[in-house]
């Protein structure tokens, strides 16, 4: 499987992870790659603490793009 996700990509969960606590839509940071397909990522609150830290595969995880000016 091919993915377009990187190393330090802010990344959202496609679904539900309620054993972790955590919440479709919620945002973490890629932290490591684990195998082709698979991600480690760190999900932290407003204050930076780590909320979880979880292997996630790239097919419940999408990229969140920064917008860009252009002209």
């Amino acid at each position: 499987m091919i993915s377009n996700i990187r190393l330090l990509d802010v990344v959202a969960l496609c679904d539900e992870w309620p054993e972790q606590g955590l919440r479709r839509g919620q945002v973490g940071t890629v932290v490591d790659v684990l195998a082709s397909g698979v991600f480690e990522v760190e999900f932290s609150d407003d204050n930076g603490c780590t909320l979880a830290l979880l292997a996630v595969p790239a097919e419940r995880l999408m990229v969140l793009l920064r917008s860009r000016r252009y002209g």
